[in-house]
């Protein structure tokens, strides 16, 4: 099953991104700052008052602890937290904590292959083959692996049942496991579009062999530090320190009582998860990314668009965004993982971002951003 024939235009793509492996480095000490502006507390009283109020009611209700930012035209409309950081020091949140964005890092891994792309060192064409001959799922593309039409086997499960150390796997060990597990794929890559957290983890993982640099070191070197993100960073699990106001996981036991959330088996891979950030970091992101700072329209605009299987059939989903054209376009993410859950929207018609960070398993985060929308819209207008 495995793949060892590669066509001579994937070898030269492969030979041409170890070469070129140093330009990455260098590109990356140019910095794009972005400066956070703010509407003034004229503008923003009303809206203020309306979000002070719902973060309260939830936090009540529904037990939320976390941070809420809302920028409107580019700007700052509304940033706020509510609740604990720490339950057993009664520490409360502020401004600095950093969160797991579990699934929301998809897009800093989608964006770290489109730098690549972008720098002639990849095609999205290529097939995972080109960058690990012994991956036993042939004709896999990037693309396909952007767009969660790569059919892959989950590896939580692999991980849970074939993995025999006791510390959790890398990505490396991952994908080495993975040739090695003999897991059946779901489908034939493109057929169907099937989420997978397999995918980009693979993508993590052409990007360090491509890089031959971590991914933590890429992100930090080409995304993080030329948009001056000071907060944010990859973590995994076993194999890095924990860093300053790094949030950890809460579930609610019998009601009450907040209990840690411990790492599992699947905590050391990145790229589908482990991206850690504040509020204002992923605004500084969003709008690094939507103002050509990191990369261009062209690339932004393959990200912003929905995919589509060989059949011609359109799937909700870019590349590490979720794409809604229902009612109104709508590029987002949300992501669920160890008690963090997260969200990340974007409304492009009403130039609005409404960015959702908590960390003690609150569960209604579809309905939170319809609420926080409604508010926005009926409470201020320039």
């Amino acid at each position: 099953m495995c793949g060892f024939v590669i066509s001579t235009k994937s070898e030269a793509s492969k030979n041409e991104a170890v070469e070129s492996a140093t330009s990455i480095t260098a590109s990356s000490k140019e910095a794009f700052p972005i400066f956070i502006e703010r509407h003034s507390d004229i503008e923003s009283q009303k809206v203020r008052y309306k979000l002070d109020s719902l973060l309260k009611r939830i936090n009540k209700r529904h037990d939320f602890h976390g941070s809420l930012l809302v920028a409107k035209n580019g700007k700052v409309l509304y940033n706020n937290q509510i609740g604990y950081a720490d339950f057993k020091k009664k520490e409360p949140l502020n401004e600095a904590s950093v969160y797991q964005l579990a699934s929301v890092s998809k897009q800093f891994t989608a964006a770290a292959i489109m730098l690549l792309y972008e720098r002639n060192q990849i095609q999205l064409t290529d097939t995972v083959n080109t960058y690990f001959p012994d991956f036993p799922y042939e004709q896999v593309t990037i693309k396909n692996l952007l767009n969660h039409t790569a059919g892959l086997p989950k590896y939580f499960w692999v991980a849970e049942h074939k993995w025999q150390q006791e510390r959790a796997p890398t990505n490396s060990e991952m994908m080495t496991l993975l040739s090695s597990s003999n897991v059946q794929r779901f489908f034939k890559a493109g057929r169907n579009f099937d989420y997978s957290n397999t995918g980009y983890i693979v993508l993590a993982s052409i990007v360090e062999k491509v890089s031959r640099m971590s991914f933590s070191d890429f992100l930090k070197k080409n995304i993080f530090d030329p948009l001056e993100m000071n907060d944010s960073f990859v973590y995994s699990f076993e194999n890095d320190k924990i860093k300053s106001n790094q949030l950890e996981g809460y579930r609610l036991y019998r009601g009450w009582r907040h209990l840690k959330i411990k790492g599992t088996v699947n905590d050391a891979v990145v790229g589908d998860k482990n991206v850690y950030a504040t509020s204002e970091d992923l605004l500084k992101w969003t709008l690094g990314l939507n103002n050509g700072k990191l990369l261009s329209k062209e690339s932004l605009d393959l990200m912003y668009a929905k995919g589509e299987t060989v059949y011609g059939r359109k799937v909700p989903y870019g590349f590490g965004f979720r794409i809604d054209t229902k009612e109104q376009k709508t590029i987002y993410h949300h992501g669920k993982w160890n008690g963090f859950s997260t969200g990340l929207t974007q409304y492009p018609e009403d130039d609005l971002v409404v960015i959702v960070l908590e960390h003690t398993s609150y569960n209604d985060m579809k309905s939170l951003n319809k609420k926080i929308k409604k508010i926005v819209t009926e409470n201020f207008g320039i």
